[in-house]
Protein backbone atom coordinates (compact mmCIF):
# COMPACT_ATOMS: atom_id res chain seq x y z
CA UNK A 1 0.00 0.00 0.00
CA UNK A 2 0.96 3.69 -0.64
CA UNK A 3 1.02 6.12 1.42
CA UNK A 4 0.26 9.39 0.08
CA UNK A 5 2.60 11.83 0.93
CA UNK A 6 3.85 15.73 0.70
CA UNK A 7 6.40 16.89 -0.20
CA UNK A 8 7.74 19.91 1.50
CA UNK A 9 10.71 22.06 2.08
CA UNK A 10 10.94 24.32 5.23
CA UNK A 11 13.66 26.33 6.91
CA UNK A 12 14.99 25.18 10.72
CA UNK A 13 16.70 27.23 12.83
CA UNK A 14 20.19 25.56 13.18
CA UNK A 15 20.36 25.91 16.76
CA UNK A 16 17.01 24.14 17.62
CA UNK A 17 17.72 21.19 14.88
CA UNK A 18 21.00 21.13 16.24
CA UNK A 19 19.38 20.11 19.78
CA UNK A 20 17.25 18.03 18.36
CA UNK A 21 19.80 15.98 17.14
CA UNK A 22 21.55 15.43 20.51
CA UNK A 23 18.14 14.89 22.34
CA UNK A 24 16.79 12.22 19.90
CA UNK A 25 20.32 10.38 19.04
CA UNK A 26 19.07 7.57 21.50
CA UNK A 27 15.60 7.69 20.66
CA UNK A 28 13.47 5.83 18.03
CA UNK A 29 12.77 9.56 16.95
CA UNK A 30 13.64 11.39 13.58
CA UNK A 31 12.43 14.89 12.20
CA UNK A 32 9.93 12.62 10.06
CA UNK A 33 8.34 11.52 12.53
CA UNK A 34 8.43 14.66 14.69
CA UNK A 35 6.61 16.88 11.80
CA UNK A 36 3.85 13.87 11.00
CA UNK A 37 3.22 13.28 14.79
CA UNK A 38 2.91 17.75 15.39
CA UNK A 39 0.92 17.90 12.84
CA UNK A 40 -1.68 15.53 13.54
CA UNK A 41 -1.67 16.38 17.51
CA UNK A 42 -2.07 20.40 16.03
CA UNK A 43 -4.88 19.33 13.82
CA UNK A 44 -6.45 16.75 17.01
CA UNK A 45 -5.80 18.41 19.62
CA UNK A 46 -6.52 22.00 21.01
CA UNK A 47 -4.16 22.43 23.81
CA UNK A 48 -1.50 21.13 21.85
CA UNK A 49 -2.67 23.74 19.01
CA UNK A 50 -2.84 26.38 21.93
CA UNK A 51 0.42 25.93 23.11
CA UNK A 52 2.33 25.68 19.71
CA UNK A 53 0.38 29.12 18.61
CA UNK A 54 1.58 30.72 21.93
CA UNK A 55 5.14 29.12 22.09
CA UNK A 56 7.32 32.54 21.36
CA UNK A 57 10.66 31.54 22.73
CA UNK A 58 12.34 30.95 19.58
CA UNK A 59 16.00 32.95 19.00
CA UNK A 60 15.16 34.34 15.63
CA UNK A 61 13.27 37.34 14.84
CA UNK A 62 11.82 36.32 12.01
CA UNK A 63 8.01 35.81 12.48
CA UNK A 64 7.96 32.97 10.34
CA UNK A 65 9.67 30.49 12.79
Amino acid sequence: MEKNVKLTSVNILDEVYKKFKVESVNQSMNLQKLVNRSLDLYNNDESFRERINNHNDLSSNSTKF
